[in-house]
């Protein structure tokens, strides 16, 4: 059985304890307990010293075991979930709970039913040996994969005797590869076979279209890969905690301080009575006096164990418990939850929510991350010829347009109830509805969206967008003329070798798509019930007499179809697997009637026919259609698209493949040879014997970018036709949003070259040195001199709402590289189509075939962004540069007193995107170039890696993190980013069409990438704001409450006596003052969270650590200590001279530090709600219940003191109540004056966001668009900057349209920098590039830009007085809000209004021309011309003309 539980009944209190002790904080407060206990230096009673330390240790204890009793009870249910095991006594198989399965135990298995346990198929009921397996609770695929029998029990002719098993078995030891299962049996004729992979059934998959199958456990338990995979959450180590253990190690000296400076003054006091003793002086324990020495020694000891709880032990439980609170809320939030595939986000690491509101750069995978990797088939060539697929062009642009009017209908109907107001399950479920509509995209009106999701739930990537295929009119009649020709030579006894080579091309090209793949096909009523069509079975050739019987010289032979019979019987050639035999009766009586509807067709005979031909009919979206299982979203596009010409798969075993074609019928191709896609090869070709020829033929598939060098090399017209062929393909596919373009291709060959090519293969296939290479190389042997047929374009589709949240992170200050797998056309089509690269900035793009070629072009990038960017001549240039706005500040220090804080100094980002391939990654990240690898890349706004592995990913991830001390954030949805994911500071899986291994990897699961925008702007920046003032308040409650007491040790000679009960002293901090601000760290809200979304730069507030920076602390520490202050000497001298006991002076201490560090909290609060109110309501009433009831009934619990009836006495008194009042506002006056002043005079960006949120939502909403505003809105009464800036479409960007006379055609101006020399950046050709490279405008989105190093004064100073264009702000907007958009107008994190003031900067070496414009004046350069610029100075005086 399977224990996943840490504890057991015995184990539980000491593991848990040592767990806990590995806190250096709970061993400090143990410490500090046991230390009471020493008679010499006790403080308190020793029990009660002990009960914060029991209670904190038995709170975790007790989370710690409902978590593992919640694991004892889900290993209980599974390990008593019951299977069939042979029992040798019994001779038959017996039921037997999971746990008692052993190795080598045999276990039959049934359709359906889970796999105990890892095991070796030695049967199967299927007549191919196979079993078919669901593994999606391994990996989340829900498509079907096939596993065989091991060979050497393939040819069993009755059903497997386990009584009869003598072999051998051995294997690698268990490990946690699913991909990979090594290991050989030895039978006893001492004969070995290999196993593999293909022979191993996985622990927790499910059997599926297979009656029974018997196989014997290799790996049971924990052994099982499914549980050496199951690592569970991962505890990594925020870093606002490594902040603030950093603090504690500070609250550590400053007790320390604290405790030497009493002990050193009660040595001085004691010191100064000499000899004469005092009369409260306490003997030593052995009668003895003690020293001032060693009285200060054990003084010191004492005062650590009063003033321990500066150290805030409930701190570390709170935060758990507070993160623990966030993770449910983040659970809960509605539009996190994805309909579609009804998955909401997972937090699979607790611990490190905050550092989501510190993002600094995301790492993203592309397919499947940025894409759906739904792949649909967008047009195709074939035989050189384009086929456009216009109609289907419009079938999936409806798609779109059904997706963007539901999206209208959201945003208009966008008074939807707030979350917060929800009150039913019914409301919610409303709400969730009308939001979540737009999901539906792939799917038409939402009664299809359902059906289509309950079919998905059963095939994957069969949505009706990618199977509902409109064929091109002109291909569909190509197809049709192709076949009936065929039908007619073969009815005619011609051989096929007359068809025209083009007409041939077509028919081929659409055998290439439906057999050289691996779907596996379903029959419609039940989906996951294979066609049940039996042919002679033969397995594909293994040996070469194999193939000698095989290959004798056949005809066709035409068998004869009784089409009334009601089993459809075909007479068997001996020598060819032609024939069949049906063998489902489910199908029977179907296939018998749709045969019978047939018109009778004798020609169909000659092909073996095997189903009786469908009618046309069948083939709509009825009930009727097969369902084809894909291993990968792409091979089934294709799949789909064939049967759209009427060329379909209709059946798949071992040995053949069933196609049907128009006119033709059916078709059986014997599969002879299957090499297998890999990454590697990025193809796959199948080998078989053409029915209609007889002839051996290779297909192939595979990548256009692998694919040019197979073509046949003698017929030199056809290489320059293939590339017209796929440029065709691509040029039309261009304006798709991503493209995969796959070239189908074939070769015929003889039966001694296909013999001699089988040999050598099954050698390389046996060797055990070197098999990978070997089978490389017999790959590539097969694959030469093929003949093109045609390319597939096949579009990936981006998911909804990805370009929408690029920009956005983007505008947060967060640098966003993709890392991708794919080809570099590909990835940079995506790139600019999801806006990651801008159209308008320059690309640099890297491609070198050797370490020193990178190196080169390395140096070459960082002295072209050096020249272009960075002219560091004079002062001037410098402001020209800094005012210059296509350069931009990342996580700066926004107020001057931060700038010295220990951040990494602030580096320009360029409009520069950067473009680099795997094999110059390689060598980039070599130690000797990554810094300079770094420093491009650093500069650039968008960095694309293409052709990345696993391992480079991981290699560019800890590459930033370590070298820049940046925080990362990887995000991918397949196995191959699992390595990323993990090096990353946060990893995030997306649970899409690759599998789960991503998702288990990762600290957070996400369903789509859109919503990492509304977790890290909302979810992130209230975690981390919320955290990080809860533990700057423990702080400071702690040391304000200790303080107290040492004030008090001035007054009594540095005893260690404290005014204050034991009592409260004890549970002030536990119980009295800790429900409000697990309260306020759990629900309070900064800024909304519709104010984030819209004002992403408030992000920066996280990057930059805003909420808790070092000065913070020690601002907290005086604060503290200030308050304290005032909290002791108004009582003091308010009772001053009066007979007041010691108690009933010290009492009141304690509720006037409670009401302080309430009030102080409510100051902090930002969003009230009642359970804020209510938990500060509770606090003081517990404290005065508890207080009263002590002091009643407690009148000699520690003698000699007497706290008996000490506040009851004092609620008598008015000059408590008084003191009540005055205290706690003398002492919070100065925070409130500072933080009224601060938020009035100089607010910071996040208060502005509060006052937005204070304001009616249509004014808000006013504000926001202003916010946004481009050269010539309302902001800048003046036209846009004449001639130079066209008004953008889109009417929110200013657009860097080069509208000059000699502008480039291209509006991508793109450093293309390889050694093959197309273009050196810094050539001659500089000089003369004319107008259209001078002037560099605004860019595009100035709000994409945060933090520009010269900031615009704030709302509070006098504006620029370049910018007179701010009066019509008064015309427009009343006075309270000429404040708020002048801010957001004019800080640095939003697009400023003093935009209008354009820098123009030559874009060509030097940047020293600045150019300003005066609402009087026209453009007039600064006169600071540098030398290099001279040569220009005629263009600018053109400038002037033009303009």
């Amino acid at each position: 059985g399977i224990k996943t539980t840490k504890y057991t009944v015995l184990s539980f209190l000491p593991k848990n304890l040592f767990e806990q002790f590995h806190r250096f904080a709970n061993v400090y407060f143990v410490f500090i307990a046991l230390l009471n206990f020493v008679p010499v230096v006790n403080a308190f009673q020793p029990e009660l010293a002990l009960a914060p330390v029991v209670f904190i240790l038995s709170v975790t204890a007790i989370k710690d075991l409902w978590e593992d009793y919640r694991r004892h009870r889900s290993d209980k249910e599974i390990n008593h979930m019951d299977c069939l095991v042979y029992s040798r006594a019994e001779r038959s198989y017996v039921e037997k709970y999971w746990k008692e399965v052993r190795v080598g135990d045999f276990i039959r298995l049934r359709c359906n039913e889970i796999l105990p346990a890892d095991v070796l198929l030695l049967s199967s009921s299927d007549p191919d040996r196979l079993c078919h397996i669901e593994t999606a609770t391994l990996d989340g695929e829900t498509n079907l994969k096939q596993r065989q029998v091991v060979r050497s029990f393939f040819d069993l002719d009755c059903d497997f005797d386990p009584i009869k098993y003598n072999s051998i078995i051995e294997c690698e030891k268990p490990n946690n590869d699913l991909n990979r299962f090594r290991g050989y049996i030895i039978h006893r004729s001492g004969r070995r076979d290999a196993l593999y992979k293909e022979n191993l059934l996985l622990r927790g998959c499910t059997i599926r279209n297979t009656e029974e199958a018997v196989g014997i456990v290799i790996y049971a338990g924990h052994e099982t890969k499914a549980m050496l995979n199951n690592n569970g959450p991962r505890y990594k180590r925020s870093k606002l905690e490594r902040q603030m253990n950093v603090d504690v190690f500070w609250c550590v000296i400053i007790l320390l301080v604290m405790c030497l400076f009493a002990a050193v003054g009660h040595g001085l006091w004691m010191f100064q009575y000499g000899d004469k003793r005092p009369v409260f002086d306490v003997l030593s324990p052995d009668g003895t006096d003690l020293s001032p020495i060693m009285s200060a020694i054990y003084l010191f000891l004492t005062m650590i164990i009063v003033f321990q709880v500066l150290i805030p032990i409930s701190l570390f439980v709170s935060i758990e418990i507070v993160k623990i609170c966030q993770v449910y809320f983040i659970h809960q939030d509605m539009e996190l939850y994805d309909e579609e595939t009804d998955s909401h986000l997972q937090c699979r690491a607790l611990n490190i929510t905050e550092d989501l509101g510190q993002m600094q750069y995301i790492f993203s995978d592309k397919t499947g991350t940025l894409t759906e990797n739904k792949m649909v088939f967008r047009r195709c060539t074939v035989a050189g010829v384009e086929y456009s697929h216009d109609a289907n062009a419009r079938r999936l642009a409806m798609y779109q347009e059904m997706d963007s009017e539901e999206e209208e209908c959201t945003s208009h109907g966008g008074t939807l109830p707030r979350r917060d107001s929800v009150t039913s399950h019914q409301s919610a479920r409303v709400v969730l509805r009308s939001q979540s509509t737009k999901s539906h995209r792939r799917t038409g009106s939402r009664a299809e969206a359902k059906r289509a999701s309950i079919l998905s739930k059963h095939t994957a990537f069969s949505s009706p967008m990618e199977k509902d295929i409109t064929p091109d009119p002109q291909l569909l009649d190509k197809v049709n003329e192709c076949s009936s020709q065929m039908d007619f030579m073969r009815f005619h006894s011609q051989p096929m070798s007359q068809l025209p080579s083009d007409l041939a091309d077509v028919i081929d090209f659409f055998i290439a798509l439906t057999i050289c793949n691996t779907v596996v096909v379903s029959s419609p009523n039940q989906p996951r019930q294979k066609v049940r069509v039996r042919f002679e079975l033969k397995s594909p050739v293994k040996t070469i007499e194999d193939f000698i019987k095989r290959f004798t010289p056949s005809r066709l032979t035409s068998g004869s179809n009784n089409s009334s019979s009601s089993s459809l019987i075909t007479n068997r050639s001996s020598n060819k697997g032609c024939s069949s035999m049906l063998s489902s009766p489910s199908a029977e009586s179907t296939l018998t009637k749709l045969d019978e509807e047939q018109p009778p067709r004798d020609l169909e005979h000659n092909f073996g026919p095997v189903l009786p031909c469908y009618d046309g009919k069948a083939w709509n979206l009825e009930e009727g259609e097969l369902r084809y299982e894909a291993e990968s979203p792409d091979e089934a596009a294709l799949v789909y698209a064939a049967r759209a010409y009427k060329c379909s798969l209709v059946g798949r075993l071992p040995d053949q493949v069933t196609m049907e074609l128009p006119h033709l019928g059916k078709l059986n191709f014997e599969l002879l040879h299957t090499l297998g896609f890999d990454s590697t090869r990025k193809r796959m070709s199948v080998v078989v014997r053409h029915p209609l020829t007889d002839q051996i033929t290779v297909y192939t598939k595979g990548a256009d970018s692998v694919i040019m060098d197979l073509i046949k090399p003698p017929d030199t017209g056809r290489k320059s036709h293939f590339q017209i062929v796929v440029a065709g393909a691509v040029s039309c596919l261009q304006w798709c949003v991503y493209v995969h373009v796959f070239v189908c291709l074939c070769q015929i060959m003889s039966k001694e070259q296909y013999a001699c090519w089988l040999q050598h293969h099954l050698e390389a296939e046996t060797a055990i040195q070197g098999r990978e290479e070997l089978l490389f190389e017999s790959a590539l042997r097969l694959e030469t001199n093929l003949q093109l047929l045609g390319a597939t374009g096949i579009e990936d589709r981006l998911q909804d709402g990805v370009p929408e949240t690029i920009a956005s992170l983007r505008k947060a200050g967060l640098q966003i590289w993709v890392l991708t797998g794919d080809k570099q056309e590909t990835a940079v089509n995506i790139a600019y189509a999801c806006k990651l690269l801008d159209p308008e900035e320059e690309i640099l793009t890297l491609n070198a075939d050797s370490q020193e070629a990178c190196a080169l072009l390395l140096e070459e990038s960082l002295h072209y962004i050096q020249a272009k960017f960075l002219c560091s001549s004079t002062d001037q240039a410098a402001k020209a540069f800094h005012s210059n706005f296509t350069t931009f500040e990342i996580y700066p220090s926004s107020s001057p007193s931060s700038s010295s804080s220990s951040h990494t100094p602030p580096f320009m980002v360029h409009r520069l995107g950067l473009v680099i391939d795997g094999r110059t990654l390689a060598y980039a990240l070599d130690k000797s170039l990554e810094d300079k690898f770094l420093a491009v890349a650093r500069s650039c706004r968008s960095v694309l890696c293409c052709r990345s592995t696993p391992l480079q990913k991981s290699m560019v991830v800890k590459l930033v993190r370590n070298k820049l001390k940046v925080m990362t954030l990887a995000i991918g949805d397949g196995a191959n980013d699992v390595s990323m994911i993990q090096v990353a500071d946060v990893g995030v899986g997306i649970s899409g069409q690759e599998g789960m291994q991503a998702v288990m990897a990762s600290d957070f699961a996400l369903p789509r990438f859109r919503y990492l925008q509304k977790l890290l702007l909302v979810h992130g920046h209230w975690c981390y704001s919320r955290l990080a003032n809860m533990i700057l308040y423990f702080f400071y409650k702690n040391a304000m409450f200790v303080a107290l007491i040492f004030w008090y040790q001035f007054y009594c000679g540095f005893s260690g006596s404290a005014m204050i009960d034991q009592w409260y002293l004890i549970f002030f901090n536990l119980m009295f003052s800790a429900f409000p601000q697990l309260i306020t760290g759990t629900l309070d809200k900064d800024v909304s969270a519709e104010t984030l979304q819209q004002l992403p730069q408030l992000y920066v507030n996280g990057q930059n650590s805003e909420e808790y920076k070092p000065y913070m602390f020690w601002m907290n520490m005086i604060d503290a200590f200030y308050q304290s202050l005032v909290c002791f000497f108004i009582p003091y001298f308010a009772y001053a001279d009066s007979d007041v006991d010691l108690f009933t002076w010290g009492t009141p201490f304690t509720t006037l530090a409670l009401f302080t560090i309430l009030v102080h909290l409510g100051i902090e609060t930002k969003t009230w709600t009642w359970m804020n109110w209510l938990s500060i309501a509770f606090s003081i009433a517990l404290f005065f219940t508890v207080a009263l009831c002590y002091n009643a009934s407690c009148p000699t619990c520690y003698s000699p003191s007497n706290p008996y009836w000490t506040m009851q006495r004092l609620l008598q008194d008015p000059l408590f109540y008084l003191l009540c009042v005055i205290t706690p506002v003398a002492a919070l006056l100065p925070r409130y004056f500072y933080r009224a002043c601060q938020g009035t005079l100089f607010p910071s960006p996040v208060q502005v966001g509060r006052q937005l949120d204070k304001l009616p939502a249509e004014t808000c909403r006013n504000i926001l668009s202003l916010s946004r505003v481009k050269v010539g809105s309302p902001l800048s009464p003046k036209p846009p900057f004449l001639s130079l800036a066209k008004p953008s479409p889109k009417g929110c960007n200013i657009k860097d349209q080069r509208s000059f006379p000699s502008s480039r055609a291209s509006q991508e101006p793109v450093l293309q920098m390889d050694e093959r020399g197309r273009r050196s950046p810094l050539g001659p050709r500089d000089s003369e590039k004319g107008l259209s490279d001078l002037c560099t405008l605004v860019p595009t989105e100035i709000d994409t830009l945060p933090y520009t190093k010269d900031a615009p004064p704030l709302s509070g100073e006098p504006w620029p007085p370049s910018t007179k264009d701010s009066e019509c702000l008064d015309k427009t907007l009343e006075v309270s809000d000429v404040s708020l958009s002048s801010w957001i107008t004019s800080t640095p994190v939003l697009a400023q209004t003093d935009s209008v003031q354009l820098n123009l900067p030559p874009d060509g070496d030097s940047q020293c021309a600045k150019y300003t414009r005066n609402s009087e004046e026209r453009l007039k350069p600064d006169h600071t011309i540098h030398p290099a610029q001279r040569t220009e100075q005629a263009v600018e005086q053109l400038l002037h003309t033009t303009l």
